[in-house]
């Protein structure tokens, strides 16, 4: 007797037929995958295998300069929750610092890329050099440190006294009330790295057709093309552009560590991070640091979950 299909059955592959195709896949593109192997040995070695093994050492005390791992379950993450007062801080402050980068970063990368593909070619390529060139430059603190200087030779510092707004020195880089503020600020300008060169790639690759074709079917302005067309047009670019600020505002410290110092006044800028790599690389406790990696990476897995259904909808 023949098998009876359910209706929702239909048209889809089994898991077999799905292996069969994504192997075929692979054998005709088998020149792109081997470009891409060295960076996929690269990852592999130094971002996968490392946030595996970081569960296990999670759970021992670790201590790299005296003796060997050993195991005591929960404890550290147990002494984190509970123990911790300055890992709790860093959560408030990771919490505020995605808040408000991770957002209004993703929105002035998409805003910039969508006004960086109004203009004409050569502009095109100076305006991205221009808006992306912070993202790879290490000097850019000097120059914010120089802006935010604690004296009256400050930029910020002078132009507020000369307006009248100040009276004296706003200490910006010391002071625990401003500096969260000032490393937020400067985290926008540096944030504009690889989620805004997808953008940009995004606008790029949307078929022209497509606006045409808009227009006939009652696409009346520019805000109803970038709402119908440009946008369910680039999902891939979106959803790319949303992870990689992710992954930066939630592990976010090098600004800080170089702007503010290390440890920056009352914690104020001390991200998960940030405690992170004080465990890790000051203090060599190995477990310790390993579980509060761990606790981030499962905070960031959650987020891009909870992202990854808002922008499912434009991927297909």
């Amino acid at each position: 007797m023949d098998k009876v299909l359910d209706k929702d059955q239909i048209g889809v592959k089994s898991k077999q037929e799905q292996r069969r195709l994504m192997w075929l896949q692979v054998k005709q593109n088998k020149e792109a995958y081997l470009m891409m192997l060295p960076f996929m040995l690269v990852f592999l070695v130094f971002t996968i295998i490392p946030v595996i093994m970081s569960l296990p050492i999670g759970l021992t005390d670790f201590d790299m300069v005296k003796y060997p791992p050993t195991y005591v379950g929960l404890s550290n993450f147990y002494n984190l929750f509970l123990n911790d007062s300055i890992f709790i801080k860093a959560i408030r402050v990771t919490l505020v610092f995605a808040v408000f980068t991770g957002p209004l970063s993703y929105f002035l990368s998409f805003l910039l890329a969508w006004l960086i593909n109004e203009l004409n070619k050569t502009l095109k390529v100076i305006f991205t050099l221009i808006f992306y060139a912070p993202s790879m430059a290490s000097g850019v603190y000097a120059v914010w440190q120089l802006i935010f200087s604690g004296d009256s030779y400050g930029i910020a510092n002078s132009t507020l006294m000369n307006l009248g707004i100040t009276t004296s020195a706003i200490q910006w880089l010391t002071d625990s009330t401003y500096i969260l503020t000032v490393v937020i600020i400067v985290q926008l300008w540096v944030s504009m790295g690889a989620g805004f060169l997808a953008m940009r790639a995004g606008f790029q690759n949307i078929d022209k057709s497509q606006y045409e074709a808009g227009a006939i079917e009652g696409i009346k302005n520019r805000w109803q093309e970038l709402i119908y067309i440009t946008i369910p047009g680039m999902g891939p670019s979106l959803m790319f552009a949303a992870v990689m600020q992710i992954v930066s505002a939630f592990t976010a410290d090098i600004v800080a560590r170089n702007l503010v110092g290390f440890p920056s006044t009352d914690y104020a800028a001390h991200t998960i991070m940030t405690h992170a790599f004080d465990y890790g690389w000051v203090r060599y406790e190995m477990g310790y640091a390993s579980a509060i990696c761990m606790v981030l990476f499962i905070a960031m897995y959650v987020v891009n979950k909870l992202i990854s259904g808002l922008l499912g909808k434009y991927m297909d």
